[in-house]
Protein backbone atom coordinates (compact mmCIF):
# COMPACT_ATOMS: atom_id res chain seq x y z
CA UNK A 1 0.00 0.00 0.00
CA UNK A 2 2.83 2.34 0.88
CA UNK A 3 4.56 1.48 -2.42
CA UNK A 4 1.35 2.29 -4.33
CA UNK A 5 1.08 5.68 -2.58
CA UNK A 6 4.69 6.50 -3.35
CA UNK A 7 4.19 5.48 -6.98
CA UNK A 8 1.11 7.70 -7.34
CA UNK A 9 2.99 10.61 -5.72
CA UNK A 10 5.85 10.18 -8.18
CA UNK A 11 3.46 10.17 -11.14
CA UNK A 12 1.74 13.34 -9.90
CA UNK A 13 5.13 14.97 -9.35
CA UNK A 14 6.22 14.02 -12.87
CA UNK A 15 3.05 15.47 -14.40
CA UNK A 16 3.51 18.73 -12.49
CA UNK A 17 7.17 18.86 -13.54
CA UNK A 18 6.32 18.34 -17.20
CA UNK A 19 3.62 21.03 -16.98
CA UNK A 20 6.10 23.51 -15.54
CA UNK A 21 8.70 22.67 -18.18
CA UNK A 22 6.29 23.17 -21.08
CA UNK A 23 3.17 25.33 -20.59
CA UNK A 24 1.70 23.85 -23.79
CA UNK A 25 1.51 20.38 -22.22
CA UNK A 26 -1.79 21.28 -20.55
CA UNK A 27 -3.21 24.09 -22.69
CA UNK A 28 -2.83 26.01 -25.92
CA UNK A 29 -1.96 29.55 -26.89
CA UNK A 30 -3.57 31.88 -29.44
CA UNK A 31 -1.99 35.09 -30.79
CA UNK A 32 -3.37 37.92 -32.95
CA UNK A 33 -2.00 38.17 -36.49
CA UNK A 34 -2.27 41.69 -37.87
CA UNK A 35 -2.06 42.30 -41.58
CA UNK A 36 0.74 44.68 -42.52
CA UNK A 37 -1.71 47.03 -44.25
CA UNK A 38 -4.48 46.99 -41.64
CA UNK A 39 -5.16 49.92 -39.27
CA UNK A 40 -3.80 47.80 -36.38
CA UNK A 41 -0.37 47.58 -38.02
CA UNK A 42 2.53 49.98 -37.35
CA UNK A 43 3.09 49.92 -41.12
CA UNK A 44 -0.42 51.16 -41.91
CA UNK A 45 -0.49 54.03 -44.40
CA UNK A 46 -3.99 55.58 -44.55
CA UNK A 47 -3.11 57.53 -47.70
CA UNK A 48 -2.86 54.35 -49.79
CA UNK A 49 -5.89 52.95 -51.59
CA UNK A 50 -6.78 49.25 -51.23
CA UNK A 51 -5.44 48.58 -54.73
CA UNK A 52 -2.13 50.31 -53.89
CA UNK A 53 -1.80 48.16 -50.77
CA UNK A 54 -2.46 45.06 -52.84
CA UNK A 55 0.14 46.13 -55.42
CA UNK A 56 2.73 46.41 -52.63
CA UNK A 57 1.70 42.98 -51.35
CA UNK A 58 2.14 41.43 -54.80
CA UNK A 59 5.58 43.02 -55.16
CA UNK A 60 6.63 41.61 -51.82
CA UNK A 61 5.24 38.24 -52.86
CA UNK A 62 7.42 38.07 -55.98
CA UNK A 63 10.47 39.20 -54.00
CA UNK A 64 9.86 36.47 -51.44
CA UNK A 65 9.72 33.70 -54.05
CA UNK A 66 13.45 34.15 -54.64
CA UNK A 67 14.02 32.54 -51.25
CA UNK A 68 12.49 29.27 -52.42
CA UNK A 69 14.73 28.98 -55.46
CA UNK A 70 17.55 27.66 -53.28
CA UNK A 71 18.46 24.70 -55.49
CA UNK A 72 19.08 26.60 -58.70
CA UNK A 73 -3.23 26.64 -27.35
CA UNK A 74 -0.60 29.81 -27.19
CA UNK A 75 -1.20 32.70 -29.87
CA UNK A 76 1.06 35.74 -30.69
CA UNK A 77 0.51 39.10 -32.45
CA UNK A 78 1.56 38.79 -36.13
CA UNK A 79 1.76 41.56 -38.69
CA UNK A 80 2.41 41.16 -42.42
CA UNK A 81 5.74 42.83 -43.25
CA UNK A 82 7.47 42.78 -46.62
CA UNK A 83 5.03 40.07 -47.68
CA UNK A 84 5.26 38.23 -44.35
CA UNK A 85 3.82 38.37 -40.86
CA UNK A 86 5.21 40.01 -37.77
CA UNK A 87 4.81 38.50 -34.35
CA UNK A 88 5.17 40.08 -30.92
CA UNK A 89 7.23 38.32 -28.28
CA UNK A 90 9.74 39.12 -25.55
CA UNK A 91 13.20 37.70 -24.88
CA UNK A 92 15.26 37.44 -21.68
CA UNK A 93 14.82 38.07 -17.95
CA UNK A 94 13.49 40.68 -17.46
CA UNK A 95 11.59 40.32 -20.78
CA UNK A 96 12.60 42.72 -23.58
CA UNK A 97 9.86 43.32 -26.21
CA UNK A 98 10.60 42.29 -29.78
CA UNK A 99 8.68 42.33 -33.05
CA UNK A 100 9.79 39.76 -35.62
CA UNK A 101 8.78 38.41 -39.00
CA UNK A 102 6.93 35.13 -38.37
CA UNK A 103 8.15 33.03 -41.26
CA UNK A 104 7.11 29.53 -42.34
CA UNK A 105 10.04 29.68 -44.77
CA UNK A 106 12.69 29.97 -42.01
CA UNK A 107 13.85 27.91 -39.04
CA UNK A 108 16.01 29.96 -36.71
CA UNK A 109 14.71 32.55 -34.24
CA UNK A 110 16.97 35.59 -34.16
CA UNK A 111 16.95 39.17 -32.97
CA UNK A 112 19.39 42.07 -33.21
CA UNK A 113 21.65 42.37 -30.16
CA UNK A 114 24.01 44.77 -28.41
CA UNK A 115 26.85 45.36 -29.09
CA UNK A 116 25.92 45.50 -32.77
CA UNK A 117 28.72 45.80 -35.31
CA UNK A 118 26.27 46.11 -38.22
CA UNK A 119 22.51 46.49 -37.75
CA UNK A 120 19.50 47.71 -39.67
CA UNK A 121 17.32 50.39 -38.10
CA UNK A 122 14.62 49.20 -35.68
CA UNK A 123 12.17 51.13 -33.50
CA UNK A 124 12.41 48.92 -30.40
CA UNK A 125 15.55 48.96 -28.23
CA UNK A 126 18.16 46.34 -29.12
CA UNK A 127 18.34 43.31 -26.85
CA UNK A 128 21.42 43.39 -24.61
CA UNK A 129 22.31 39.87 -23.42
CA UNK A 130 24.33 41.28 -20.51
CA UNK A 131 21.10 42.51 -18.94
CA UNK A 132 19.35 39.13 -19.03
CA UNK A 133 19.76 36.86 -16.00
CA UNK A 134 18.79 33.77 -18.05
CA UNK A 135 20.91 34.31 -21.17
CA UNK A 136 23.51 31.63 -21.94
CA UNK A 137 25.83 31.19 -24.91
CA UNK A 138 25.75 27.68 -26.37
CA UNK A 139 29.15 25.91 -26.27
CA UNK A 140 30.66 24.49 -29.43
CA UNK A 141 30.58 20.75 -30.14
CA UNK A 142 27.19 20.33 -28.45
CA UNK A 143 24.02 18.90 -29.94
CA UNK A 144 22.35 22.30 -29.65
CA UNK A 145 25.13 23.88 -31.71
CA UNK A 146 25.03 21.10 -34.28
CA UNK A 147 21.24 21.36 -34.57
CA UNK A 148 21.71 24.44 -36.75
CA UNK A 149 23.21 23.63 -40.15
CA UNK A 150 25.26 26.79 -40.54
CA UNK A 151 26.99 26.93 -37.16
CA UNK A 152 30.69 27.35 -36.34
CA UNK A 153 32.97 28.00 -33.36
CA UNK A 154 33.99 31.41 -32.04
CA UNK A 155 37.63 30.42 -31.44
CA UNK A 156 39.00 26.99 -32.22
CA UNK A 157 42.10 27.58 -30.09
CA UNK A 158 40.35 27.76 -26.72
CA UNK A 159 38.30 25.38 -24.60
CA UNK A 160 35.69 28.04 -23.77
CA UNK A 161 34.66 28.79 -27.34
CA UNK A 162 30.95 29.16 -28.05
CA UNK A 163 28.66 28.53 -30.99
CA UNK A 164 28.20 31.03 -33.82
CA UNK A 165 25.44 31.01 -36.44
CA UNK A 166 25.10 32.46 -39.92
CA UNK A 167 22.05 32.73 -42.15
CA UNK A 168 21.67 34.22 -45.65
CA UNK A 169 18.23 34.46 -47.25
CA UNK A 170 17.29 34.34 -50.92
CA UNK A 171 16.68 38.10 -51.03
CA UNK A 172 20.28 38.67 -49.76
CA UNK A 173 19.19 39.55 -46.22
CA UNK A 174 21.58 38.10 -43.65
CA UNK A 175 22.29 37.64 -39.95
CA UNK A 176 25.37 36.53 -38.01
CA UNK A 177 25.95 36.23 -34.28
CA UNK A 178 26.01 34.02 -31.20
CA UNK A 179 23.76 31.00 -30.84
CA UNK A 180 22.35 31.15 -27.31
CA UNK A 181 19.44 30.16 -25.06
CA UNK A 182 17.10 32.37 -23.05
CA UNK A 183 13.52 32.70 -21.89
CA UNK A 184 10.97 33.56 -24.59
CA UNK A 185 7.61 35.06 -23.64
CA UNK A 186 4.49 35.08 -25.81
CA UNK A 187 1.42 37.20 -25.14
CA UNK A 188 -1.93 35.65 -25.99
CA UNK A 189 -4.98 37.32 -27.50
CA UNK A 190 -6.73 37.34 -24.10
CA UNK A 191 -3.93 39.38 -22.52
CA UNK A 192 -2.17 36.54 -20.67
CA UNK A 193 1.53 35.72 -21.13
CA UNK A 194 3.30 32.37 -21.34
CA UNK A 195 7.05 31.96 -20.85
CA UNK A 196 9.26 29.21 -22.29
CA UNK A 197 12.76 28.56 -20.92
CA UNK A 198 15.98 27.60 -22.72
CA UNK A 199 14.76 28.53 -26.20
CA UNK A 200 17.60 28.42 -28.75
CA UNK A 201 17.91 31.69 -30.67
CA UNK A 202 20.41 33.78 -32.56
CA UNK A 203 21.76 36.95 -30.94
CA UNK A 204 22.70 38.85 -34.09
CA UNK A 205 25.53 41.37 -34.12
CA UNK A 206 25.82 41.61 -37.94
CA UNK A 207 22.47 41.88 -39.72
CA UNK A 208 21.21 43.51 -42.89
CA UNK A 209 18.94 43.35 -45.92
CA UNK A 210 15.36 44.21 -46.75
CA UNK A 211 13.73 45.09 -43.42
CA UNK A 212 11.05 47.70 -42.83
CA UNK A 213 12.46 49.39 -39.72
CA UNK A 214 9.80 48.07 -37.34
CA UNK A 215 10.83 44.44 -36.92
CA UNK A 216 13.81 43.24 -34.84
CA UNK A 217 14.49 39.93 -36.60
CA UNK A 218 12.77 36.68 -37.60
CA UNK A 219 10.88 33.93 -35.78
CA UNK A 220 11.23 30.72 -37.80
CA UNK A 221 8.07 28.61 -38.05
CA UNK A 222 9.58 26.15 -40.54
CA UNK A 223 10.07 22.43 -40.22
CA UNK A 224 13.71 22.39 -39.06
CA UNK A 225 15.04 21.40 -35.62
CA UNK A 226 15.55 24.93 -34.24
CA UNK A 227 12.24 26.45 -35.38
CA UNK A 228 9.88 27.80 -32.72
CA UNK A 229 7.34 25.10 -33.59
CA UNK A 230 9.85 22.32 -32.87
CA UNK A 231 11.23 23.97 -29.73
CA UNK A 232 7.83 24.44 -28.11
CA UNK A 233 7.70 20.66 -27.96
CA UNK A 234 4.23 20.04 -29.38
CA UNK A 235 5.16 20.06 -33.08
CA UNK A 236 1.83 21.66 -33.91
CA UNK A 237 0.60 25.09 -35.01
CA UNK A 238 -2.27 26.54 -37.00
CA UNK A 239 -3.49 29.88 -38.30
CA UNK A 240 -6.70 31.44 -39.59
CA UNK A 241 -6.19 34.30 -42.07
CA UNK A 242 -8.96 36.86 -42.56
CA UNK A 243 -9.84 38.11 -46.02
CA UNK A 244 -8.52 41.45 -47.23
CA UNK A 245 -11.99 42.95 -46.88
CA UNK A 246 -12.07 41.97 -43.18
CA UNK A 247 -8.68 43.49 -42.32
CA UNK A 248 -10.27 46.73 -41.15
CA UNK A 249 -12.25 45.12 -38.33
CA UNK A 250 -10.68 41.70 -37.58
CA UNK A 251 -7.28 40.14 -37.08
CA UNK A 252 -5.93 36.77 -38.10
CA UNK A 253 -4.91 34.20 -35.47
CA UNK A 254 -1.85 32.03 -34.85
CA UNK A 255 -2.25 29.02 -32.55
CA UNK A 256 0.15 26.68 -30.72
CA UNK A 257 -0.34 23.56 -28.62
CA UNK A 258 -3.87 22.28 -28.01
CA UNK A 259 -5.31 25.46 -29.53
CA UNK A 260 -3.72 24.46 -32.84
CA UNK A 261 -5.82 21.32 -33.28
CA UNK A 262 -7.95 21.27 -36.44
CA UNK A 263 -10.93 18.93 -36.08
CA UNK A 264 -14.65 18.60 -36.74
CA UNK A 265 -16.84 18.60 -39.83
CA UNK A 266 -15.31 19.58 -43.15
CA UNK A 267 -11.65 18.96 -42.27
CA UNK A 268 -9.45 17.86 -45.17
CA UNK A 269 -6.02 16.41 -44.38
CA UNK A 270 -3.06 15.83 -46.70
CA UNK A 271 0.41 14.39 -45.96
CA UNK A 272 3.52 16.53 -45.54
CA UNK A 273 6.39 15.28 -47.69
CA UNK A 274 9.92 15.18 -46.28
CA UNK A 275 12.36 16.86 -48.66
CA UNK A 276 15.47 19.02 -48.48
CA UNK A 277 15.66 21.66 -47.26
CA UNK A 278 13.42 20.50 -44.39
CA UNK A 279 12.57 24.13 -43.59
CA UNK A 280 9.79 24.27 -46.19
CA UNK A 281 6.43 22.51 -45.98
CA UNK A 282 5.91 20.36 -49.08
CA UNK A 283 2.53 18.97 -50.15
CA UNK A 284 1.52 16.91 -53.18
CA UNK A 285 -0.78 18.59 -55.68
CA UNK A 286 -2.49 16.08 -58.00
CA UNK A 287 -4.64 18.48 -59.97
CA UNK A 288 -7.33 21.17 -59.97
CA UNK A 289 -10.95 20.92 -61.10
CA UNK A 290 -12.66 23.93 -62.67
CA UNK A 291 -16.33 23.10 -62.94
CA UNK A 292 -16.51 19.50 -64.19
CA UNK A 293 -13.10 19.70 -65.92
CA UNK A 294 -10.21 18.17 -63.98
CA UNK A 295 -6.74 19.46 -64.87
CA UNK A 296 -4.02 16.96 -64.04
CA UNK A 297 -0.48 18.06 -63.41
CA UNK A 298 1.41 17.76 -66.66
CA UNK A 299 4.16 15.19 -66.32
CA UNK A 300 6.11 12.96 -63.97
CA UNK A 301 8.14 15.90 -62.65
CA UNK A 302 5.14 17.91 -61.51
CA UNK A 303 3.21 14.82 -60.33
CA UNK A 304 6.05 13.80 -58.00
CA UNK A 305 5.36 13.85 -54.27
CA UNK A 306 6.14 17.20 -52.64
CA UNK A 307 5.61 19.28 -55.77
CA UNK A 308 4.09 22.34 -54.02
CA UNK A 309 5.23 24.45 -51.07
CA UNK A 310 2.52 25.83 -48.78
CA UNK A 311 3.65 29.26 -47.58
CA UNK A 312 1.77 31.85 -45.55
CA UNK A 313 4.24 34.59 -46.56
CA UNK A 314 3.61 34.43 -50.32
CA UNK A 315 0.45 36.24 -51.46
CA UNK A 316 -0.32 34.50 -54.76
CA UNK A 317 -0.55 30.85 -55.74
CA UNK A 318 2.16 30.14 -58.30
CA UNK A 319 2.11 27.34 -60.88
CA UNK A 320 4.52 26.24 -63.64
CA UNK A 321 3.57 28.13 -66.80
CA UNK A 322 2.18 25.18 -68.82
CA UNK A 323 -0.19 24.19 -66.01
CA UNK A 324 -1.11 27.77 -65.19
CA UNK A 325 -2.08 28.40 -68.82
CA UNK A 326 -4.52 25.46 -68.75
CA UNK A 327 -5.93 26.65 -65.43
CA UNK A 328 -6.38 30.20 -66.70
CA UNK A 329 -8.11 29.01 -69.88
CA UNK A 330 -10.50 26.82 -67.89
CA UNK A 331 -11.49 29.77 -65.66
CA UNK A 332 -11.80 32.06 -68.69
CA UNK A 333 -14.30 29.68 -70.30
CA UNK A 334 -16.78 30.38 -67.45
CA UNK A 335 -16.45 34.18 -67.21
CA UNK A 336 -18.18 36.24 -69.91
CA UNK A 337 -17.02 39.69 -68.81
CA UNK A 338 -14.73 42.08 -70.67
CA UNK A 339 -11.05 41.25 -70.15
CA UNK A 340 -8.72 44.13 -69.28
CA UNK A 341 -5.07 44.56 -68.35
CA UNK A 342 -4.25 44.57 -64.65
CA UNK A 343 -3.96 48.25 -63.59
CA UNK A 344 -1.13 47.16 -61.25
CA UNK A 345 0.68 45.35 -64.07
CA UNK A 346 1.16 42.21 -61.98
CA UNK A 347 -1.58 39.69 -62.78
CA UNK A 348 -2.40 37.98 -66.05
CA UNK A 349 -6.16 37.39 -66.25
CA UNK A 350 -8.32 40.39 -65.23
CA UNK A 351 -11.92 41.47 -65.86
CA UNK A 352 -13.76 44.78 -65.85
CA UNK A 353 -16.07 44.53 -62.86
CA UNK A 354 -17.16 47.12 -60.29
CA UNK A 355 -18.62 44.38 -58.05
CA UNK A 356 -17.90 40.74 -57.36
CA UNK A 357 -17.97 38.50 -60.41
CA UNK A 358 -21.15 36.47 -60.58
CA UNK A 359 -21.51 32.84 -61.65
CA UNK A 360 -17.92 31.84 -60.98
CA UNK A 361 -16.98 28.19 -61.50
CA UNK A 362 -16.53 25.71 -58.67
CA UNK A 363 -12.77 25.28 -58.16
CA UNK A 364 -11.43 22.30 -56.22
CA UNK A 365 -7.75 21.76 -55.43
CA UNK A 366 -6.91 18.06 -55.36
CA UNK A 367 -4.19 17.35 -52.82
CA UNK A 368 -3.04 13.83 -52.12
CA UNK A 369 -5.62 12.39 -49.74
CA UNK A 370 -8.10 15.26 -49.83
CA UNK A 371 -9.85 17.97 -51.84
CA UNK A 372 -10.00 21.66 -50.86
CA UNK A 373 -12.86 23.69 -52.35
CA UNK A 374 -11.98 27.31 -53.02
CA UNK A 375 -14.28 30.21 -52.29
CA UNK A 376 -14.47 33.52 -54.15
CA UNK A 377 -11.72 35.17 -52.08
CA UNK A 378 -9.34 32.28 -52.84
CA UNK A 379 -9.85 32.57 -56.60
CA UNK A 380 -10.14 36.29 -57.34
CA UNK A 381 -8.63 39.49 -55.98
CA UNK A 382 -9.59 43.11 -56.67
CA UNK A 383 -6.71 45.24 -57.98
CA UNK A 384 -8.66 48.49 -58.64
CA UNK A 385 -12.19 49.88 -58.43
CA UNK A 386 -12.97 48.30 -61.81
CA UNK A 387 -10.57 45.34 -62.04
CA UNK A 388 -10.89 41.82 -60.59
CA UNK A 389 -8.08 39.37 -61.34
CA UNK A 390 -7.29 35.68 -61.01
CA UNK A 391 -5.24 35.26 -57.79
CA UNK A 392 -2.62 33.02 -59.39
CA UNK A 393 0.38 33.53 -61.63
CA UNK A 394 2.76 31.46 -63.78
CA UNK A 395 6.30 31.03 -62.47
CA UNK A 396 8.82 28.35 -63.37
CA UNK A 397 10.55 27.20 -60.18
CA UNK A 398 10.35 23.44 -60.71
CA UNK A 399 7.59 23.35 -58.10
CA UNK A 400 4.55 25.41 -57.14
CA UNK A 401 3.69 27.70 -54.22
CA UNK A 402 0.32 27.63 -52.46
CA UNK A 403 0.04 31.28 -51.40
CA UNK A 404 -1.86 32.89 -48.55
CA UNK A 405 -4.86 34.11 -50.60
CA UNK A 406 -5.66 30.41 -51.03
CA UNK A 407 -5.51 30.01 -47.21
CA UNK A 408 -7.99 32.84 -46.54
CA UNK A 409 -10.97 31.76 -44.44
CA UNK A 410 -9.51 28.33 -43.76
CA UNK A 411 -8.18 27.12 -40.44
CA UNK A 412 -4.86 25.65 -41.61
CA UNK A 413 -3.15 23.26 -39.19
CA UNK A 414 0.37 21.80 -39.35
CA UNK A 415 1.13 18.64 -37.37
CA UNK A 416 4.85 17.87 -37.54
CA UNK A 417 4.46 14.68 -35.50
CA UNK A 418 1.81 13.12 -37.74
CA UNK A 419 3.38 14.89 -40.76
CA UNK A 420 0.10 16.33 -42.04
CA UNK A 421 -1.51 19.64 -43.01
CA UNK A 422 -5.26 20.08 -42.46
CA UNK A 423 -7.73 22.59 -43.90
CA UNK A 424 -11.10 23.47 -42.38
CA UNK A 425 -13.42 26.07 -43.97
CA UNK A 426 -13.78 28.80 -41.33
CA UNK A 427 -15.03 32.38 -41.13
CA UNK A 428 -11.71 33.70 -39.80
CA UNK A 429 -13.22 37.13 -39.10
CA UNK A 430 -15.31 35.45 -36.38
CA UNK A 431 -12.74 32.85 -35.28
Amino acid sequence: MMFKSIFIALIISLIISISKCNPLSTKGLTLDLIHRDSPQSPYYNPSLSPSQRLANSLRRSFDRVRRFNCSKSPRSDVILSEGEYLMKYAIGTPPVPSLAIADTGSDIIWTQCQPCAECFKQELPLFDPKNSRTYKNIPCNTDSCKSFRRSSCSNNNTTNNHCLYSEVYGDKSFTNGDLATDNLTLGSSDGKTVSFSNIIFGCGFRNGGVFGGVESGIVGLGGGKVSLVRQLGQGRFSYCLVSMSDNESSSSKLNFGDSARVSGDGVVTTPLVKKEPDTFYYLTLEGISVGSQRLEFLNATYRADGNIVIDSGTTLTLFPAPFYNRFEEAVRSFIKLKEIQDPQGALTLCYFSEGDIKNIPDVTVHFKGGDVKWKYENLFVRTSDVAVCLAAQPLNLGFSVYGNLAHTNFLVGYDLVKQTVSFKPTDCGKY
